[in-house]
C-alpha cells in the first residue's frame, strides 16, 4: 500500500483520539529508534509512550514474550501461575516495608482506577486529591483525577476530585521576599482550599513525583515529605503514580526513593513493561486485608495474566544486570548539562527541569518575559523529525512548549547526544526565520499584590 492509500484509510478508518498523528508511517523498531516506510531511521526520544525502557525489540523481551505466548499467556481471571507469584515476590524486593502485596494489571488508567478503589474502601470515603495539571489515564475515576485535558463535554466526572495547585517552579506566584520559589506556602495555600471544599470525606491524594503530561514538573525536595505528613493529618492515603517515573528512568528504582517516603499505594505501568501493556497496584498487607474483608472487587479479563508477567520478570532481571538504574543517572546528568547549556545559549531556553532520563525544556519568547511560544514548538517538533529525531511536545494553556526527553534507559552515549545536537539544530535553523515568535500567547497572570496568593507568599 502507498503512502497516499494510507493515509486515505486512516482519513476514512481510524478514530482520531488525541492530537494529530506524526505524519510518518512507521515500519518497524529497533533499539533507540524507529523507522518508517521510507527507511529512514528515527532516533526515539520518548520511548515509545515514555514506557520502552529497554528500548525497542529488547532479545530478553522478544524471547520472553515468545516463550510465554507458546506456553503460558492467559488464563481465566480465578487462576494463577507461577510467574504472577514470582513477580509480586520480585517487585516486593525492590520496595520499602510494607509496600509487599501486589495485583497485576494491563495499564497505568486501570492500576490507577483499582488504587482509587482500594483508597476508598479501606477508608470509607471518597474523595480525591489531585494535581490540577494531573495526567492519571481514560477511565472514569482515574479520568475525573486527571485536570490537564480531557474533562469537558463527557457529563460530570465522579464526584469528590479536588485539586492542588501544581509546583511548577517556574511559573508559580508563590514566591518568598527574595524572589525564590515557596513551594511550603503553595502547598499550605492548595490545602487550605482543599479542606474549604471537602465533604468531610478525605480518601486519597494521588501525584506523580514528576508530573509528565503536566509540563515535566518535577515536586521540589521535601515536597513529597510534606505532602505524606498532610496526608497522615487527614486520615488520606497517598498514592504515587510512578507509571513514567517508576523502574529506573529518573536514576533512582523509583522516584519517590529520593524523598525518603514510603506511598501507601504505588502504581506502575509504562515502564514495568517496557512498552508492553502491563500495569501493578501495590500496597500494603494492612490495606490488602481490610479491602479483602469490605469486598475489593476488580475482577478483569487480563488480571493476572502470565504474559504480563513474564513481561515485568523480564524487565526487572534487565535493569539489575546491566545497571540500568545507575546508567540512568550517569546519562541524565550528561543530558542535565547538555540542556543547561542550551539555556545559557538561547534566549528562548526558559528552563530546564526533569532528572535521569525524564527531563524537558520550556520554550519562550524571552527569558524576562516568560511568554509561552507555542508556534515556536511546533516548528522545532517538525524540524526535528525532519532530521531524524521524535520528540513529544507538551502545549498547556498558560505555559510554553514543553519538550518531554526520555529516551531508552539502553541508549548509548552517542544516541543522547546525538539527539541533543539534533534538538539544538533545528531550534537554531527555526530561530532563524524568526516568524514563529510573533504568534506567541500572553502570560498566565502573576500575583497581585493583597491577592491571596500573594498573601501566602508573603506580598
Amino acid at each position: 500500500m502507498g503512502a497516499d492509500a494510507f493515509w486515505n484509510d486512516v482519513e476514512r478508518h481510524v478514530v482520531r483520539y488525541g492530537a494529530s498523528f506524526t505524519p510518518r508511517i512507521i515500519e518497524r523498531a529497533s533499539g533507540s529508534y524507529v523507522h518508517d516506510s521510507d527507511g529512514a531511521a528515527i532516533l526515539d526520544f520518548t520511548s515509545g509512550q515514555m514506557s520502552a525502557v529497554l528500548g525497542h525489540g529488547h532479545p530478553d523481551v522478544v524471547r520472553a514474550v515468545s516463550e510465554s505466548v507458546a506456553t503460558l499467556d492467559h488464563l481465566f481471571s480465578g487462576m494463577l501461575s507461577r510467574p504472577v507469584v514470582d513477580l509480586a515476590r520480585r517487585l516486593a524486593g525492590t520496595l520499602p516495608e510494607p509496600l509487599t502485596k501486589t495485583l497485576l494489571l494491563s495499564t497505568g488508567a486501570e492500576s490507577n482506577e483499582a488504587a482509587l478503589k482500594m483508597a476508598k474502601l479501606y477508608t470509607g470515603r471518597y474523595e480525591v486529591v489531585s494535581f490540577d495539571r494531573s495526567w492519571h489515564g481514560m477511565t472514569s475515576g482515574a479520568a475525573s483525577a486527571t485536570f490537564s485535558a480531557g474533562r469537558r463535554g463527557y457529563g460530570p466526572p465522579v464526584p469528590g476530585n479536588l485539586t492542588l495547585p501544581t509546583p511548577n517552579a517556574y511559573r508559580s506566584p508563590f514566591r518568598r521576599p527574595d524572589g525564590s520559589y515557596d513551594w511550603e506556602a503553595e502547598l499550605e495555600y492548595g490545602f487550605a482550599l482543599v479542606d474549604q471544599q471537602s465533604a468531610g470525606e478525605l480518601a486519597a491524594c494521588l501525584v506523580e513525583p514528576i508530573l509528565s503530561s503536566g509540563g515535566i514538573i518535577e515536586l521540589p525536595p521535601g515536597y513529597l515529605a510534606r505532602l505524606e505528613e498532610m496526608c497522615v493529618e487527614r486520615g488520606m492515603l497517598l498514592v504515587v503514580d510512578e507509571a513514567q517515573t517508576g523502574l529506573g528512568r529518573t536514576g533512582h528504582m523509583y522516584a519517590f526513593e529520593r524523598d525518603g517516603v514510603v506511598p501507601d499505594i504505588l502504581t506502575l505501568s509504562k515502564t514495568l513493561g517496557a512498552g508492553l501493556p502491563v500495569a501493578a497496584v501495590v500496597t500494603s498487607a494492612e490495606i490488602e486485608e481490610v479491602c479483602r474483608e469490605r469486598g475489593f472487587l476488580f475482577f478483569t479479563t487480563h488480571v493476572s495474566d502470565p504474559l504480563a508477567a513474564t513481561v515485568g520478570l523480564t524487565v526487572l532481571d534487565v535493569i539489575e544486570r546491566d545497571g540500568l538504574v545507575a546508567r540512568a543517572a550517569a546519562l541524565g546528568a550528561q543530558l542535565t548539562t547538555r540542556l543547561e547549556r542550551m539555556r545559557a545559549e538561547h534566549e528562548v531556553v526558559g528552563d530546564v527541569r526533569g532528572r535521569g532520563l525524564l527531563q524537558g525544556i520550556e520554550l519562550v519568547t524571552d527569558k524576562a518575559s516568560k511568554t509561552p511560544a507555542d508556534a515556536l514548538g511546533q516548528a522545532v517538533t517538525a524540524a526535528c523529525l525532519e532530521r531524524g529525531l521524535h520528540l513529544n511536545i507538551v502545549q498547556l494553556p498558560g505555559m510554553g512548549g514543553i519538550f518531554r526527553i526520555a529516551p531508552p534507559l539502553t541508549a548509548s552515549e552517542d544516541e543522547l547526544h546525538a539527539g541533543v545536537d539534533i534538538l539544538d539544530a533545528a531550534l537554531r535553523d527555526v530561530l532563524k526565520t524568526g516568524d514563529v515568535l510573533r504568534t506567541a500567547v500572553p502570560p498566565p497572570p502573576r500575583a497581585v499584590a493583597g491577592s491571596p496568593a500573594s498573601r501566602a507568599a508573603g506580598g
